[in-house]
């Protein structure tokens, strides 16, 4: 798989690469069909594990490897990780104002961003969709980068990044049909909802491989640009969704799986 998918132009291996992460987005949001209601101890854990699998994977799969780029190019290595990390968290910052959207277990009067009248449905939807912006585009970049050949960037650890961010999907999928479904929506508009959130991952993967592919210069910054989104989300959103159920300790063991389950497909692949 890995040696097929390498002789694949860069940005179709961006394309399947975030392709496969929406199709376990939609997997989780067809968990749907098959159980009445997801336990939230169950749902706290998954939360928490795709805290720790974007935590690992924003070191190993991104700021590490912007260092070293940064150092091969001539570039005073810790610079341009540490403009591009800012600069990815003040994306999500300014995203998080303007759209509206409406965080899991919260009521639709502490929806966030800009005032609307928007149904609570689309405003759940929103809220896991500014979550996928930086996961596409993190992969996105990182097979761009594995195409400008430079060592820092493999083709493995591209692979290693779209499989983690596939697996913390599937809570999110889970995370949007549920509680739709509750709304008194179908089974099938909640899956649809559900699955819907992840559609914006091959957009941004594809963006994310052009912008890496536009210039060596660019990819430190657009690497940690990427890490920078990320870690915004998981501080903002995903480990305080994960500790207000009462099950802190189990959501902060989860978190530390997720973290190791991404270090070592890093390690391992990478």
């Amino acid at each position: 798989m890995t040696t097929w998918l390498a002789a694949q132009p860069p940005i179709l291996q961006a394309l399947i690469g975030t392709l496969f992460t929406w199709g376990v987005t939609a997997l989780g949001a067809a968990t749907i069909f098959m159980v009445k209601e997801f336990d939230r101890r169950i749902m706290d854990i998954m939360l928490g594990f795709a805290a720790g699998v974007m935590i690992a994977a924003s070191y190993w799969s991104l700021l590490a490897p912007a260092i070293t780029m940064s150092e091969n190019l001539g570039m005073i290595p810790w610079l341009p990780p540490a403009v591009g990390f800012l600069c990815g968290a003040l994306f999500l910052r300014v995203a998080d104002m303007m759209i509206p959207h409406l965080h899991l277990y919260t009521e639709i009067e502490h929806a966030e961003g800009r005032k609307t009248r928007l149904k609570k449905t689309i405003l759940l939807v929103f809220a896991i969709t500014l979550h996928n912006i930086p996961e596409g585009l993190a992969v996105g970049v990182a097979f761009g980068a594995a195409a400008a050949g430079l060592p820092s960037a493999t083709i493995g650890a591209a692979i290693a990044l779209a499989i983690g961010i596939g697996l913390q999907n599937f809570p999110e999928g889970a995370a949007v049909s549920f509680p739709i479904r509750r709304e008194g929506f179908s089974r099938a508009k909640a899956f649809f909802y559900g699955q819907l959130s992840g559609v914006v991952e091959p957009i941004a993967g594809v963006v994310g491989a052009v912008a890496a592919l536009t210039a060596q210069y660019v990819l430190p910054y657009a690497l940690a640009f990427a890490a920078g989104a990320m870690i915004y989300v998981v501080v903002e959103e995903a480990i305080p969704e994960s500790q207000t159920g009462g099950h802190q300790d189990a959501a902060t063991m989860g978190t530390i799986l997720g973290f190791v389950v991404m270090m070592t497909l890093d390690v391992a692949l990478g």
